[in-house]
């Protein structure tokens, strides 16, 4: 029976009340529907028949003396999964819990709480995430509170192989602590498979919440929690949905010094929803041939078998679908070194700049390689990080592709002897996984790197190499929004002829006008490099003029040496064309990233 057929006569339910569900169910997507369907079905259920009880006010013998809140600091969504996990587990518990970005946090208000958890990530070197800065900034004012009566816990969400490991999180647990506030337990710093650990830390964190949070010894109240589970079936990192490979394509030249590959991937039928600034989980299976070799570099034969997820495998299954075999890392290097008792490791392991540089720049076959040495298959993935998605930027509007979803891969190559090594995921999705074939795919939202809400306002876009795929997704939103905000794009590479990624796309859209102005730096093509804030530099009244008429700047792509150096060209533009001091020009620019003017995609 449809809502609009429903009659008190037919109903259990009485006119006003049909009436008022009507109403409701109007401004409601059919997922919306779905869900709420679910959640009043999994409220019937804590019910017995007959028996009107309140869900929101159960009888209980004492309330909790306050409530737990939770606020993540994330760039790319994996601090916020957290957090809104540890919500659920925080409402099935029975703990009143709220949640909050960082970005929606006000600081002052942490002196009226008695109990906060913190998740929170690290962007760049040690950088707070865009949505974090200003809480990050006010815990270390003259403005911040003393927080004598506030309990508080914090976990990190990083990888060990950069310099500045957590450093988010290191910073939000020292400022709290400086306050005066209590640690509940200690910070956890997780590297970058962090579900397991993650999901430990949080039990034990919302344990210490229950037992300080509760008045004497009565409970904390226990919740009816809807099952909601039969309603809605979302595709996430942890369920990802199986898509069809539909085309790669190479799109540089044959000369071209780099392989990046246009990759389409069919949705149809997925129900996936995305919008332009959000990217693309891809789980991904290594290389049958790479398994073979590791096992065989450590004296085993790869029909070993282990127990990993209560699951049996063979060691060589386990290494292609579980655990992560191309790059390195300092914490396997560090134990390799200690197995093997290699003079050259241990010296590098003595020197964490050298260790941190050598990690980066050598897969797991070599690292093996430095000295031969047996390694039991417990030994060996011990060594071993659990394999984890790869994120790529969507390079796709959905109201141009539909239930589509297009990346730009660059594909991760070098040589080591007469050997070619490839990365992961890019290896996976360019040479192993042929057109038609299954690939894990899920969404990952951006919030902190999207498009003006307002069409009319103009925006700019620096992003050489494969930074250029969510601009590709920004002008296609942007056309078939019929946006009337000028659009200006800064791109990047080595040669016009090999390297002009998408060059008859930008064309055509120079010719309609959806593009205003592109500028580009093909940094071989003369004597002398010029890459994008050359580019920047020589156009800085014109980028002054469109920051003064409210543009919104976004920069993807490298943030090891591009992002730094964009960077700094813009802090030049500001203090040349604003007649700025450099330090006036800096915070303008953190201004701007404060009010999300200013906005960044690297990696």
């Amino acid at each position: 029976m449809l809502l609009k057929e429903l009659s008190a006569i037919a109903s259990p339910l009485n006119d006003q009340q049909i009436s008022q569900l009507q109403q409701a169910a109007a401004e409601l997507t059919p997922q919306q529907m779905a869900w709420i369907s679910g959640y009043f079905w999994g409220l019937s259920q804590t019910q017995p028949a007959g028996q009107l009880q309140p869900a929101q006010q159960p009888v209980v013998a004492a309330q909790p003396a306050g409530k737990l809140t939770i606020i993540y600091a994330s760039q790319t969504g994996n601090a916020k999964g957290v957090a809104e996990a540890l919500k659920e587990e925080a409402g099935a518990a029975g703990i009143a819990a709220e949640l909050f970005s960082a970005g929606d946090y006000k600081g002052k208000n942490l002196a009226k709480e008695s109990h906060v958890i913190i998740v929170a990530s690290t962007h760049g070197e040690g950088e707070a995430p865009d949505d974090a800065i200003e809480l990050h900034e006010f815990l270390q004012s003259k403005k911040a509170p003393k927080l004598p009566n506030l309990k508080y816990a914090v976990i990190g969400l990083g990888d060990s192989s950069y310099e500045f490991f957590c450093q988010t999180a290191k910073d939000f647990d020292g400022f709290l602590g400086k306050l005066g506030a209590e640690p509940m337990l200690p910070r956890l710093n997780c590297d970058v498979d962090y579900d397991a650990p993650a999901a430990e830390w949080c039990n034990q964190a919302l344990d210490k919440v229950r037992e300080t949070l509760s008045v004497g010894d009565a409970e904390v109240v226990q919740l009816p929690v809807a099952n909601t589970q039969q309603a809605v079936s979302a595709y996430s990192k942890q369920n990802p949905y199986q898509a069809a490979l539909l085309t790669n394509q190479k799109i540089t030249g044959r000369s071209s010094g780099k392989d990046v590959r246009h990759i389409e991937i069919d949705l149809e039928g997925a129900g996936l929803s995305y919008q332009p600034g959000d990217a693309l989980g891809v789980w991904y299976e290594n290389d049958p041939a790479l398994a073979d070799a590791v096992v065989t570099r450590v004296g085993l034969d790869g029909s070993e078998s282990i127990e990993i997820d209560g699951e049996s495998l063979s060691l060589k299954q386990a290494l292609i679908s579980k655990y992560e075999i191309t790059v390195a890392n300092p914490q396997l290097v560090t134990q390799f070194a200690e197995l093997s008792g290699s003079k050259k490791l241990a010296k590098l392991v003595a020197d964490k700049d050298k260790l941190r540089r050598y990690a980066g720049q050598t897969q797991l076959i070599d690292v093996l390689a430095e000295k031969k040495t047996k390694l039991t298959a417990e030994q060996l993935t011990g060594l071993l990080r659990r394999l984890t998605p790869r994120l790529y930027s969507i390079a796709s509007s959905q109201e141009e592709v539909g239930e589509e979803v297009h990346l730009t891969v660059g594909v991760v190559e070098y040589g080591s002897g007469d050997e070619i090594r490839q990365g992961g995921a890019s290896g996976y999705l360019s040479h192993r996984l042929e057109e038609g074939g299954s690939v894990k795919v899920f969404v990952e939202g951006n919030n902190n790197f999207k498009l003006p809400s307002d069409d009319n306002t103009p925006v700019i876009m620096i992003g050489p190499g494969t930074g250029i795929a969510p601009f590709r997704a920004f002008v296609q939103e942007r056309e078939n929004r019929s946006a009337s905000g000028k659009n200006w794009l800064f791109f990047g590479d080595r040669t016009f002829t090999e390297d002009f990624l998408y060059q008859v796309e930008w064309q055509k859209y120079l010719k309609s006008g959806v593009l205003t102005q592109m500028d580009v730096a093909f940094s071989r093509d003369q004597a002398e490099k010029v890459y994008v804030q050359h580019r920047i530099l020589e156009h800085a009244a014109q980028v002054w003029k469109w920051l003064q008429d409210g543009a919104h700047i976004y920069v993807c792509g490298d943030a090891n040496k591009m992002a730094k150096d964009v960077q700094e060209a813009l802090v030049t533009v500001v203090e040349r064309q604003g007649k700025q001091s450099r330090e006036q020009a800096e915070q303008y620019l953190s201004e701007l990233r404060k009010s999300k003017r200013y906005q960044r995609d690297v990696y």
